[in-house]
C-alpha cells in the first residue's frame, strides 16, 4: 500500500511539471507574420534578380525584402542584375532606390561593371541615379580604363560624356589610352576607342609605369592607325 502511494505521488508530481513546463513553452507570443516573411522576401529578391523577372523582383520589395541585402559573395541585387544584365529587374531595383554604387567582394559595383562590360542601358540607369563617376575598381581604374581595354566604344563615349576622367591612372600605372593599346589588338574597334579617348581630352603625352609613351607602345605593336591617331 506504501508503494502504491509512492508510486502515485511520484506520478502526479512529473505530471505537474510537464503541464507548467508547457504553459510556460505556450506563453511565448509566436513570431509576427512580417518577422517571419521579411527574410525569405529578401531570399526571393536576391533569387529574382539574377532572372529576367522584373514582376518577382517588385514582388519581393512589395513583401518587404531589404534592397541592400548580399548573397554569399557580397552582392546586392542590384549588382546581381547588372551581372547578369537583367535591364528590366536592375531598372525596378534602381527605381527603388537601390544604390548604384554598392560594391560587393570584389570591388564591382553596379555601374563600375555596367562600364566594364558594356551593359549600355544598365549603365545609363546608374548615371542618371548618383553614379559616383571617382570610385574604383579592385585594379584602381574607374569604369572608363576597362571600357576601352575591351573596345567598347559606345561605352566609352558614354562615359567619356558623363565626365569620367580620361586621364585617370590605375594600380597598373595605366591610363584607358594605355589599355587601349597594350591590352587591344590593334583593329577598327581600338582604333575608334583611341579617338575618341584622345577627343574626349586624354593625354597622349602621360607615360606608364615605365616611362613609355602612348605613340611608343602602339609603334612598337605596328598599330600604324593608332599611331596616326595619336599623332594628330
Amino acid at each position: 500500500m506504501m508503494k502504491r502511494r509512492m508510486l502515485l505521488a511520484v506520478t502526479m508530481a512529473v505530471g505537474m511539471a510537464l503541464t507548467t513546463t508547457a504553459c510556460t513553452v505556450s506563453a511565448d507570443p509566436p513570431p509576427s507574420s512580417e518577422e517571419s516573411s521579411v527574410p525569405d522576401a529578401t531570399r526571393d529578391l536576391l533569387d529574382a534578380a539574377g532572372t529576367a523577372d522584373a514582376d518577382a523582383v517588385a514582388k519581393a520589395l512589395d513583401a518587404g525584402a531589404d534592397i541592400e541585402a548580399r548573397d554569399e559573395s557580397g552582392m546586392t541585387a542590384l549588382v546581381i542584375a547588372t551581372k547578369a544584365n537583367n535591364v528590366d529587374a536592375a531598372r525596378v531595383l534602381i527605381e527603388a532606390g537601390a544604390d548604384v554604387n554598392a560594391k560587393d567582394d570584389i570591388q564591382d559595383s553596379a555601374y563600375l561593371y555596367a562600364g566594364a562590360r558594356g551593359h549600355d542601358e544598365i549603365l545609363r540607369l546608374t548615371l542618371d541615379n548618383g553614379a559616383d563617376l571617382t570610385s574604383t575598381n579592385r585594379f584602381g581604374g574607374t569604369a572608363l580604363i576597362p571600357a576601352s581595354e575591351r573596345g567598347l566604344l559606345a561605352t566609352v563615349r558614354t562615359l567619356l560624356q558623363a565626365g569620367v576622367d580620361p586621364d585617370h591612372v590605375n594600380d597598373l600605372n595605366w591610363t584607358a589610352l594605355h589599355e587601349a593599346i597594350v591590352l587591344g589588338d590593334g583593329s577598327r574597334a581600338y582604333v575608334d576607342v583611341v579617338r575618341a579617348l584622345i577627343d574626349g581630352g586624354a593625354d597622349v603625352t602621360i607615360p606608364d609605369g615605365d616611362g613609355i609613351l602612348p605613340r611608343e607602345l602602339a609603334a612598337s605593336r605596328g598599330y600604324d592607325a593608332i599611331v596616326a591617331e595619336l599623332d594628330r
